[in-house]
């Protein structure tokens, strides 16, 4: 029944895909940007799906199980209020350059606004390295809720896994699902389909908080188990199973760089510049905080409630789990209805497959045009030969996140921590980006500066922690590698030739009318 349901959503989902598909000009401008006709309610629907991955979902849960309450503190008060902000800052000014010459990539942008061809090759594949593990957190989470919700179904087909469906299996079918309605469609049918799942998961996710609320005698009940046996989960500084203060006031602080990834996400770019108008944003720009309050609330306290949930004796999150599986165990193990389970599994499923969507058309994108396109230029393919290599790339892209998930899994990779390293990445670029739009002084030798001295540090740090959760002097490392950042595109810019006249003219034309700065 659990997998008739899921079965059945994955066939209504392939249908709205193959069904938006329908409505594509056959242009490559509308395959990568869907002729920016993207209105407000689906730009809100789109960007907001794209930005809650897996690790929202299961990665959040999975962190509060461990780490107590302040994990909402960590990572969704302020993302709530500085996603808002970029999208106004950042967001709107981007569709603006976008649309009136002709990007589609954000490589395109940065190599016309600083005049460089050399930038652009030197960003392209730190943006690729620093998309990959964003993708692999999507499979990772697939994998891991597909692993918790069928454990023990059929014992004699996957006798290795515990009678659960094998991460292969999972993997393989998302993957395929998501290849074939962007493969119609391009970004028009990820835009659809991400509106849809987008709901999708914030219904279910509603529905499965009351349900599992309800099963543990309603949410006071449920906090009241947790005060009595696991306190410090429900204090911002407590951890759950260690009783370490995991989360101090200085690494709470300098989480909120965290947030400013989303300005140099290279598949938020593009969903910015499929919109209509700027008046398109401003829904996304009001809403999204309340989105994100919607999603990560009920995610963090089901997973501090499994730390005292109790059925018939025995934990619902036994003490020892596969990684990333909690909220799919929660679910299964309180809400015993085939139906039920089938349903929220779907939703859970649906945040996941929203964003890789978008990060594997994305990628495609990135490497048609940024390589392919670039190097041999426009005229050299026509529209549907771009369309077609476009696609080829799709499929490319996502083999290699296929396997490189299943070695993920097998090393039981943890998705919260991963996730914290990619944003920290793409967080400490955000200088770039503000630079980029706002300060006419700053040069392509301080941009490249930013971004060398952005990778350089970026890669000490994640060296240092093994990958995994890491404080320097108390503070999360995109701090420093923020200030590295920011510092050398700072300092080079001032030491370095100014733009060219052109340059200022193209994008900052009130600016050198009025003599601004």
């Amino acid at each position: 029944m659990i997998l008739g349901i899921i079965t059945g959503y994955m066939v209504l989902l392939l249908a709205i895909g193959i069904f938006s598909g329908r409505l594509f000009r056959g242009t490559s401008r509308d395959y990568f940007l869907a002729s920016h006709s993207i209105g407000p309610f689906l730009l809100l629907m789109s960007v907001f799906g794209t930005t809650m991955t897996a690790f929202a979902l299961v990665g959040s849960t999975g962190q509060a199980y461990k780490f107590g309450i302040g994990v909402y503190g960590k990572m969704a008060s302020w993302s709530g209020l500085i996603h808002s902000l970029v999208f106004f800052l950042i967001g709107i000014k981007l569709w603006a350059f976008g649309k009136r010459y002709g990007y589609i990539t954000q490589v395109q942008f940065f190599r016309d606004r600083f005049e460089s061809n050399a930038l652009g090759w030197l960003l392209f594949p730190i943006l690729v390295l620093l998309v990959i593990p964003y993708l692999l957190i999507g499979l990772l989470g697939a994998e891991s809720v597909m692993l918790g919700i069928t454990k023990g179904m059929y014992p004699e087909t996957f006798a290795a896994t515990k009678g659960a469906l094998p991460p292969w299996l999972t993997g393989l079918v998302i993957s395929g699902v998501v290849l074939t309605y962007v493969s119609f469609g391009g970004l028009r049918s990820a835009v659809w389909a991400n509106t849809f799942q987008t709901i999708v998961f914030m219904v279910t996710g509603l529905v499965a908080f009351y349900l599992i609320s309800r099963e543990l005698g309603g949410m006071v009940e449920a906090s009241q188990k947790v005060l009595a046996e696991h306190p410090q989960s429900l204090h911002r500084a407590g951890a759950a199973d260690t009783g370490k203060h995991a989360i101090g006031q200085l690494q709470f602080l300098t989480y909120l760089f965290i947030p400013l990834s989303v300005g140099m996400f290279p598949h938020l770019f593009q969903h910015w510049l499929t919109a209509k108008s700027a008046k398109a944003f401003r829904l996304t720009v009001i809403a999204h905080p309340i989105c994100i309050m919607i999603v990560w609330v009920p995610c963090i306290l089901i997973g501090v409630w499994a730390t005292a949930a109790v059925m018939g004796g025995d934990l619902v999150v036994p003490l020892k789990h596969p990684p990333n599986t909690e909220l799919a165990i929660m679910v299964r193990k309180l809400l015993d209805n085939p139906v039920l389970t089938g349903i929220l599994t779907a939703g859970i499923l649906a945040a996941i497959m929203s964003s890789l969507d978008s990060q594997f058309f994305c990628l495609s994108s990135m490497f048609t045009n940024d390589v392919l396109i670039h190097s041999y230029g426009k005229d050299r393919f026509t529209e549907r030969q771009t369309i077609w290599i476009a696609r080829a790339f799709v499929v490319l892209i996502i083999v290699v996140t296929y396997v490189l998930s299943l070695v993920a899994f097998a090393h039981k990779k943890q998705i919260f921590p991963m996730a914290v390293w990619c944003f920290s990445g793409f967080a400490s670029l955000f200088p770039l980006v503000f630079a980029a739009v706002y300060w006419r002084r700053v040069t392509k030798h301080g941009a490249m500066a930013s971004i060398i001295a952005t990778f350089v540090t970026w890669l000490i740090f994640f060296v240092l922690a093994g990958g995994g959760e890491y404080l320097v002097w108390g503070m999360m490392p995109v701090a420093f590698i923020f200030a590295a950042s920011l510092l050398a595109l700072v300092v080079v810019s001032l030491l370095t030739q100014p733009p060219s006249e052109k340059t200022i003219d193209k994008f900052f034309p009130k600016a050198k009318a009025t003599g601004a700065g």
